[in-house]
C-alpha cells in the first residue's frame, strides 16, 4: 500500500478514535456532587518560596497541599489537613488534621459519644525536608501574629487509664487506677518550632500570645474543690513563668497591648452560680511585674448605676496610654421574676406590640441577646489613673481604631429615627466626633445619611451622603463640612440603580498617607481629590476607564495600611470590561501622569491576588466556566502563570459545556445581555430543550466557574447543561412600580432571541427561579404559556399580604422591601393599591396553564412561607398541576445537604418529565401521604 495512503488512513483512524473518545464523555449525575472539589485557604509564605492551600470535596475527606512557588515538583500532601500557617522564619508550618469522615460516621451509627470519638491532631512540618511531626488529641493551637516561630498546643482531656486485662486464673491483686481529679483544664504545650525550647503546663483553660511573640499568658483551672484558679505569664525569651493572679473564680477577656508591655483581663470572685456576678478589670505591667485593679463596680467615673461588662471588648490605645473596656447598666430586678412561689406553668407568656416602640416585637426578640449584652465604651488613663465613661445608654455605638495614635472615634445615635426603620431602611443617624481621652462629643451632623469613617491620619471624618449622591468630609480642625464631589461633572452614584431607594456609591480606594488626598471611584475611573480644595480633583486613570468601558479599581497589596496608601508602593489596579467581560490587572499611576497599562487582561475571571510580604512573588486565582479557579504562582509582572492546584481532574471525563455572551433588546428597546450555556457536544443542527433561569443581572459572571453541587434552591447549571439542556440566563432592568412587567419586558424577548437561532426546541422550554426569581416565575406564567413547566422557589405571589408580613430572619417588617428596595413598588399599600394588585400573580392564577413545582420551607426567614401556600392552593383549586415542596425546619435556601440532594433529584425529575418526556416519578403521580413521611422518598419512575 502506498505510504501516503497509509498515512491518510492512519490519520482517519486517529480521528475516529479521538472522536469516539469525545463522544464517550458521560453526563453529570447527582452522585458526582460529593466528590467535586474546591480550593480554599490559599496562603503564601512571607519570603514567597512556599504556597499552601486546602482541597476539599463537597462531602468527604480533603487534603492540604504545600507547594514550592518556583518548584511545583516540591509538593507535600497532608490528608485531612487544614488551618495551616507558616512560621515567621519560613522554615516550618503547622496545621490541623481532622478525623476521617467515614470513621466518624461508623462511630455515630454505633451511638458513640464524647471522649470515645476521635479528636483532631496537629502536625508540624519542616519545609526543607518534608519531615512531619504529629501530635494527637489536640483541642486548639495558636502562633503569635508577628513572630510565628512559637507554637502553643492545648490538648484534649487525657483518656482514663483502663486496668490491664488478666489471664484466666490470674489471682494477682491489681491496683485500681487512680481516679482523675476533676478540672476544666488540660495540658498546654508551648514550644519553638524547632523543638529546642519546650514548656508544659497542666490544668490550662485558656491561653494567648502577645502580638510580637514575646510572652504567652495562660489560665489554670481549679482542681477538685481547691480554689487555685490563676493566671500566669510565660516570658518566651527567658523561659520564666510567673504568677500574675490566683484565687479568683474566673479569668477572661485577657488582652495584650500591641507593644506586648501590658496585659489586661477581667476577673470575678463571685460564685459561678451567682445570678449577677460582678467583674473587676486588672492591668499588669510586664516589665515592673506590677498588677493592679483599675476598675470595678464602684469605681469613680464609671457609668452611673453601672458595672464592668463581661462581654465588652478590651484593648489598648496604640501608645499604651489607655485601656478601653465596656460597662453595662446594673441588671434590673423585678418582683414577679424573682417570686419563687409562682410555678413556671403559671407564668404569663406574651408579647405586647406597642405602636410607640422603636422596634417591633419580632425584631426586639431577635435582638434580645445583643441588647442584654450591650456594653458602653469606657477608658482608663494609665498616667492619670482615671476612668472616662465615653459611651452611655443614648450614644452607645462608638467606632475607633486602636491601631492609630489618634485618640478620637465616631459615635452615632439613631434613636430619634429608629421607629421608622420598619419601612425606611435608609434612616439617618446623629453623628458625633468623640474625644477618647476625655469623653467629649462634638456633633458633626444630625440625621447623617451614610456611614462616617475616620481618615488614617485623623484629620477628617468622611462619608458618602446618599441623599446628595456625593462624598463629604468633615474637617476636624476647622469643624467644617466639605462636599468633595459636588462640583464634579461625573456621577459617583450607581448609575444602574433601579429601585425606589437612594442609590449607593461605587466606593473609594482610600486615603493617601498624611490624608493628603482621597481616592474615589466613578463607574469606570479613579479620582484623586484634595480635601483642602487647593488642588482640583484629578482623574488619575486619565479617563481611560470610561473611554474603554473598563472598570478600574485599586488592588490592595498590603495587609495593613493604618497610615494610608503609600505612593511609593506599586499602584496596581483590577480591570473589568463592562461589555465583553474581560478581566485582569493593570499598573496605574497614583499621580495621574500616565494612563494605566495592562499587566494581564484576558477572557478569565481573576481573584484572590496574594503577595508575599518580603518578595515580589504572588499567587492568584483564575477561572472560566470550563476551568476551575485554581491557584497560580507568578510574580508582579504576571508574564507567566504556573498552576499549583489541580482540582477536579474528573471533569475531563464529563460532558461539560460552554458559555457565551448574547446580546438582545428588551421590548422597550433597551440593549441587554445574557448568558447562554450549551453542552460540550453541542450540535447546532439539533433541537435542545431549554431552561431559563434569572435573578436581576448575571452577565458579569461570564467567566465564573460553576461547580456541580446539590441545589439550595435553584437549578444547578452544569448538571442541566451536561444532561443535554440549554440554559439561558438573561439580565433584567426594572422600571419603578412595575417589577412584574419589567421581568416580562426583559426575559421574553431574550428567550425569543435564542429561539430564533434555530437550535432550541421551542415546545420544550421551562423557567425556574428562587425568591425574587420565584416571584418573577409566578408572574410570567400568568402572562404567557410559552413555557412547558416552571419552578418557583419561595415566591411572593400576593404583595398585599406579604407587605404586612415579617422577615423572621431579622424580625423586620417587610414594608421597606416594597417601598424602597427589591420589590420596587415605591409607595405604601394605601398609596399605590393598584400597583400591589397588578404586580401580584395570585390575582391572575386563573390564567396559568403551566405545571409548577413550588418550594417554600416552613422556617423561611425572608419570605413568609404562606406565600407558597397561597400559590399552591390557588392552583389546586383551579385544577392546575402543581406540587409544593416544604422542607421542615429549613430556611429560605436549603442548608442541610441531605435536603439539597433531595431537591436536586426532584428538580431534574420534574423538568425531565415535562421537557424530555421521561416517566414521572411516583412523588408526582401518587404524592407522598403523611402516613408515608420519612419512610420512602418515591423517586421511582412510573410508566409513561
Amino acid at each position: 500500500m502506498d505510504l501516503k495512503i497509509k498515512k491518510l488512513l492512519g490519520l482517519a483512524l486517529l480521528f475516529v478514535v479521538i472522536n469516539a473518545s469525545a463522544q464517550q464523555k458521560r453526563s453529570l449525575t447527582h452522585a458526582d456532587y460529593d466528590g467535586w472539589e474546591s480550593v480554599s485557604s490559599d496562603k503564601i509564605s512571607s519570603n514567597g518560596e512556599w504556597v499552601s492551600f486546602e482541597v476539599n470535596p463537597q462531602d468527604g475527606d480533603g487534603r492540604l497541599e504545600i507547594v514550592g512557588h518556583n518548584n511545583t515538583g516540591k509538593r507535600f500532601v497532608i490528608p485531612r489537613g487544614g488551618r495551616f500557617s507558616f512560621s515567621n522564619d519560613n522554615n516550618f508550618g503547622v496545621g490541623r488534621i481532622v478525623a476521617e469522615k467515614d470513621s466518624l460516621k461508623v462511630l455515630k451509627l454505633k451511638k458513640t459519644k464524647g471522649e470515645d470519638m476521635p479528636k483532631d491532631s496537629l502536625f508540624v512540618i519542616q519545609l526543607a525536608t518534608g519531615d512531619i511531626e504529629k501530635l494527637s488529641r489536640v483541642k486548639s493551637f495558636a502562633t503569635p501574629k508577628k513572630d510565628a516561630n512559637w507554637l502553643a498546643v492545648l490538648f484534649e482531656k487525657a483518656l482514663p487509664i483502663k486496668p490491664a486485662k488478666r489471664e484466666e486464673g490470674d489471682t494477682t491483686k491489681v491496683e485500681a487506677p487512680e481516679k482523675p481529679k476533676k478540672t476544666d483544664g488540660t495540658k498546654l504545650l508551648v514550644r519553638s518550632f524547632d523543638g529546642k525550647s519546650v514548656y508544659e503546663y497542666d490544668r490550662v483553660k485558656s491561653y494567648g500570645f502577645s502580638e510580637n511573640g514575646s510572652h504567652l499568658y495562660y489560665v489554670k483551672a481549679t482542681e477538685d474543690t481547691l480554689k487555685n484558679e490563676g493566671i500566669f505569664l510565660l516570658d518566651l525569651k527567658t523561659g520564666v513563668s510567673q504568677i500574675i493572679d490566683v484565687g479568683k473564680t474566673e479569668y477572661l477577656s485577657t488582652q495584650f497591648s500591641d507593644s506586648g508591655k501590658l496585659l489586661a483581663y477581667l476577673t470575678t470572685e463571685d460564685s459561678l452560680k451567682t445570678k449577677k456576678p460582678y467583674y473587676d478589670l486588672y492591668l499588669y505591667d510586664i516589665a515592673k511585674a506590677n498588677n493592679q485593679k483599675i476598675a470595678e463596680k464602684n469605681s469613680s467615673g464609671i457609668l452611673e448605676n453601672g458595672m464592668i461588662s463581661k462581654s465588652g471588648r478590651i484593648n489598648f490605645s496604640a501608645d499604651d496610654s489607655q485601656v478601653y473596656f465596656g460597662t453595662i447598666s446594673d441588671y434590673a430586678t423585678f418582683a414577679y421574676e424573682d417570686d419563687t412561689t409562682i410555678l413556671d406553668d403559671e407564668r404569663v407568656k406574651l408579647d405586647i406590640w406597642g405602636w410607640q416602640d422603636a422596634e417591633i416585637q419580632p425584631m426586639q426578640l431577635k435582638n434580645k441577646g445583643r441588647e442584654e449584652n450591650k456594653s458602653y465604651l469606657a477608658a482608663y488613663s494609665i498616667k492619670d489613673k482615671k476612668i472616662i465613661q465615653i459611651g452611655d445608654q443614648q450614644i452607645n455605638s462608638i467606632s475607633y481604631d486602636t491601631k492609630t495614635k489618634h485618640k478620637i472615634g465616631i459615635a452615632t445615635d439613631d434613636s430619634p429615627y429608629r421607629r421608622e426603620y420598619s419601612w425606611n431602611t435608609q434612616i439617618g443617624r446623629d453623628t458625633y466626633l468623640v474625644n477618647l481621652e476625655n469623653g467629649t462629643k462634638t456633633l458633626i451632623q444630625k440625621a447623617l445619611s451614610g456611614y462616617a469613617q475616620l481618615s488614617p491620619n485623623g484629620k477628617y471624618v468622611y462619608w458618602y451622603d446618599n441623599s446628595d449622591s456625593a462624598w463629604v468630609a468633615y474637617d476636624i480642625a476647622s469643624k467644617s463640612i466639605k462636599n468633595l464631589t459636588k462640583s464634579m461633572e461625573v456621577n459617583f452614584y450607581n448609575e444602574q440603580h433601579d429601585s425606589p431607594s437612594l442609590p449607593g456609591s461605587y466606593g473609594a480606594a482610600g486615603w493617601m498617607k498624611d490624608d493628603k488626598a482621597f481616592l474615589v471611584y466613578d463607574k469606570y475611573d479613579i479620582w484623586k481629590i484634595d480635601p483642602t480644595g487647593k488642588e482640583a480633583p484629578k482623574n488619575i486613570t486619565l479617563g481611560e476607564g470610561r473611554k474603554q468601558t473598563i472598570e478600574f479599581r485599586r488592588q490592595k497589596l498590603e495587609e495593613e495600611e493604618k497610615e494610608g496608601i503609600d505612593p511609593a508602593l506599586p499602584f496596581v489596579l483590577t480591570a473589568f470590561h463592562e461589555y465583553n467581560k474581560k478581566n485582569g490587572f493593570y499598573t496605574g499611576d497614583i499621580n495621574g501622569t500616565k494612563a494605566p497599562s495592562s499587566i494581564v487582561f484576558s477572557d478569565h475571571r481573576y481573584m484572590g491576588l496574594n503577595k508575599a510580604t518580603e518578595s515580589d512573588k504572588v499567587t492568584v486565582r483564575r477561572s472560566t466556566y470550563q476551568d476551575y479557579a485554581d491557584v497560580y504562582a507568578t510574580d508582579m509582572s504576571m508574564s507567566q502563570l504556573t498552576k499549583l492546584s489541580q482540582a477536579n481532574p474528573q471533569q475531563n471525563d464529563v460532558n461539560w459545556g460552554t458559555v457565551e455572551l448574547v446580546e438582545y433588546f428588551a421590548n422597550d428597546g433597551v440593549p441587554l445581555q445574557g448568558l447562554l450555556f450549551k453542552p460540550e457536544n453541542f450540535d447546532p443542527k439539533k433541537k435542545y430543550p431549554m431552561m431559563v433561569y434569572f435573578y436581576e443581572r448575571n452577565s458579569d459572571g461570564l467567566h465564573s466557574y460553576r461547580a456541580p453541587a446539590p441545589s439550595a434552591s435553584t437549578i444547578n447549571i452544569p448538571y442541566f447543561v451536561s444532561n443535554e439542556y440549554l440554559v439561558f440566563v438573561p439580565d433584567i432592568k426594572y422600571d419603578l412600580g412595575l417589577p412584574g412587567p419589567s421581568a416580562y419586558n426583559c426575559i421574553i424577548p431574550g428567550v425569543q432571541s435564542i429561539v430564533a437561532k434555530g437550535f432550541v426546541d421551542a415546545d420544550n422550554m421551562a423557567i425556574q427561579g428562587q425568591s425574587w426569581g420565584g416571584y418573577q416565575v409566578a408572574h410570567l406564567i400568568t402572562r404567557t404559556n410559552m413555557f412547558k413547566a416552571a419552578g418557583a422557589g419561595a415566591p411572593v405571589v400576593n404583595m398585599t399580604s406579604a407587605y404586612g408580613g415579617i422577615r423572621w430572619g431579622t424580625g423586620m417588617s417587610r414594608m421597606f422591601q416594597y417601598e424602597q428596595t427589591q420589590s420596587r413598588i415605591g409607595g405604601t399599600l394605601w398609596e399605590k393599591p393598584l400597583y400591589y394588585l397588578e404586580n401580584s400573580p395570585l390575582f391572575y392564577m386563573d390564567r396559568v396553564q403551566t405545571p409548577v413545582l413550588i418550594m417554600h420551607n416552613d422556617a423561611d426567614g425572608a419570605v413568609p412561607w404562606y406565600q407558597g401556600i397561597e400559590m399552591f392552593m390557588a392552583l389546586k383549586r383551579l385544577n392546575q398541576p402543581a406540587w409544593l415542596l416544604q422542607y421542615n425546619d429549613e430556611d429560605h435556601n436549603l442548608v442541610q445537604r441531605k435536603n439539597r440532594k433531595d431537591l436536586s433529584v426532584r428538580l431534574s425529575q420534574f423538568f425531565d418529565h415535562y421537557l424530555k418526556g421521561a416517566p414521572a416519578p411516583l412523588w408526582m403521580t401518587e404524592g407522598l401521604p403523611a402516613i408515608e413521611k420519612g419512610r420512602t422518598l418515591k423517586y421511582e419512575l412510573g410508566d409513561n
